[in-house]
């Protein structure tokens, strides 16, 4: 492959600003729900749903690959 390829194909797989933010407070929230679950303060049908609007709201890049129920 040519070097303006490659280049073109690294531009297009970078991660921005705001991406990599979402990602970091996707985990945070994330980890306090699940800390949540763990101590029952939430029951695991709404841990699932909030899970789901946190994946809405902070849009992480890894969601596809992410289980949906923990």
């Amino acid at each position: 492959m040519s070097n303006a390829i490659l280049e073109e194909e690294n531009l297009s797989t970078r991660i921005s600003d705001d991406q990599l933010q979402g990602e970091f407070n996707y985990s945070q929230a994330e980890k306090i729900f699940k800390k949540m679950l763990n101590m029952g303060l939430i029951d695991e049908v709404e841990f699932n749903k909030i899970t789901e609007l946190n994946r809405e709201i902070f849009s992480p890049i890894l969601v596809k690959i992410m289980p949906c129920n923990r």
